[in-house]
C-alpha cells in the first residue's frame, strides 16, 4: 500500500497553527464539553470493542439495522478506511464519485484499480449512466460522498437510489459517506437503509460540532461489518472511551435521555444563519453561489491569481485566514470555504478575505 501525500491536512499542518480564522473548517462550531456528562469512570477500552450494543442498536435505528449491523469506529474516516481495506483487494475494481475528500478515492487507489465518474460543474450533478459504463464485471465497490465535499451539492433521492441499483445490479455494495447527511433540512435517503448492498458511514463531526469526540461509525450488511470488526482489531480495537460516551449522550443510551433532535436543529439553525452571511458576502463579490447543502461551499478563484494555491497563500499571509485550495480536490481555480463556525468569527473571516479582495 502506498497512498499519496493527503494534500488538504498537509496545507492545514502547513498554515492553521499560525491563522487567526479557520474559513476552511468543515465542521459545525464546536460545542463545549461542559456541555456533556464528562464522568467517565474508568478510562479503559470500550468492552466490546465495536461499541456498546445498546448504542449500536440506537445508531442501527436511522438505518433499519440491527446492533450486529453497526461498528463504532474513530471517527467517520476509520470507518471509511476500514471498509476499503476489507472489502477491496488487488485484482478488484471500484468506481468513485468525484471531486470528492481525498481519502475517499486514494485509499481505494492504493489497493486496486479505480475509476473517477466526475460531477458536472458549475451545478455538480451526477451522471447515473456515467456510473453505469464505469462498472465492471470486477467491481466490487461504488462510493458516492452525499452530500458532497467540497461541493456541497446533495444528490436526491432518485439518483442514490439509481446508483445502488446499478451497484445491486454488479454484485457490489454501494458505499455512503453521509458525514453532512444530517445538516440537510430534508436527507436524501441513508444509503444503508436501501439494501442489503448498502454500507453508510457518518459520525459526531460535522453535524452536532463534535469533532474532537473522533467518534464514527459503519453500518451496513452484518457480513461486511463482521470483515470491518476483523480489520479494527489491526488500527484502534475500539472506539475512544469518552467519544463513545458523549455518543450514548446523543442517542439516549446508558440512562441517558437522546440529545440527537435538539443538537441537530441547532446545528441546523447556525448553518442556515450562517449561509445566508456567506451568500450576501459571495455576491458582493461577484462569486457563485449555488445554495449548498452542509456548511462547505466551492467558489471559483477570483482573477488575477495564478491558481487556488497562489490565492489561498495570500489569504493566508495578509490577512491570516486559512481557505482549502480547490487542487486539494483535484478542481483547480476554486477554493473551498467553510461556514460552520461561529457566527462572529465567520464575519471576521469574511471581512478580513473581502480585504484582500
Amino acid at each position: 500500500m502506498d497512498a499519496p501525500t493527503f494534500e488538504l491536512e498537509r496545507w492545514f499542518a502547513e498554515v492553521e497553527a499560525g491563522a487567526d480564522v479557520m474559513l476552511a473548517e468543515s465542521g459545525v462550531r464546536s460545542l463545549p464539553a461542559s456541555d456533556f456528562d464528562t464522568d467517565l469512570g474508568e478510562l479503559g477500552y470500550v468492552i466490546p470493542t465495536n461499541g456498546e450494543p445498546a448504542l449500536r442498536a440506537a445508531i442501527g435505528q436511522r438505518y433499519g439495522r440491527s446492533a450486529d449491523e453497526v461498528v463504532c469506529t474513530v471517527g467517520t474516516q476509520e470507518a471509511n478506511f476500514l471498509a476499503f481495506q476489507s472489502l477491496l483487494s488487488p485484482g478488484d475494481h471500484a468506481v468513485v464519485v468525484t471531486p470528492t475528500y481525498q481519502s475517499l478515492h486514494a485509499i481505494p487507489d492504493s489497493i486496486c484499480d479505480v475509476t473517477r465518474v466526475e460531477l458536472a460543474a458549475p451545478d455538480w450533478t451526477l451522471d447515473v449512466d456515467a456510473v453505469a459504463e464505469a462498472i465492471r464485471p470486477e467491481t466490487e465497490l461504488v462510493v458516492l460522498n452525499n452530500p458532497n465535499n467540497p461541493t456541497g451539492h446533495q444528490h436526491d433521492a432518485e439518483t442514490v437510489e439509481a446508483v445502488y441499483d446499478l451497484a445491486a445490479d454488479a454484485d457490489a455494495y454501494l458505499l455512503g459517506d453521509e458525514v453532512y447527511r444530517r445538516l440537510a433540512p430534508d436527507p436524501a435517503p441513508a444509503v444503508a437503509s436501501l439494501g442489503e448492498h448498502g454500507i453508510s458511514t457518518a459520525g459526531l463531526s460535522k453535524s452536532y460540532g463534535l469533532a474532537g469526540c473522533r467518534f464514527g461509525w459503519l453500518a451496513g450488511p452484518e457480513d461486511a461489518v463482521e470483515d470491518v470488526e476483523a480489520w479494527k482489531d489491526y488500527t484502534t480495537i475500539s472506539p475512544g472511551t469518552f467519544g463513545h460516551h458523549v455518543a450514548e449522550q446523543v442517542f439516549g443510551v446508558g440512562g441517558f435521555e437522546s440529545r440527537e433532535a435538539e443538537l441537530r436543529q441547532a446545528a441546523l439553525d447556525h448553518v442556515e444563519t450562517n449561509a445566508e452571511i456567506t451568500a450576501e458576502w459571495a455576491r458582493e463579490h461577484d462569486l457563485d453561489w449555488d445554495d449548498p447543502v452542509g456548511c462547505n461551499v466551492l467558489l471559483d478563484v477570483p482573477d488575477g491569481f495564478d491558481d487556488s494555491r497562489a490565492f489561498c497563500r495570500v489569504v493566508v499571509d495578509e490577512a491570516s485566514v486559512v481557505l482549502a485550495p480547490g487542487d486539494c480536490f483535484g478542481v483547480e481555480g476554486t477554493f473551498r470555504l467553510g461556514f460552520g463556525l461561529p457566527t462572529e468569527e465567520l464575519r471576521d473571516g469574511l471581512e478580513r478575505v473581502a480585504g484582500v479582495l
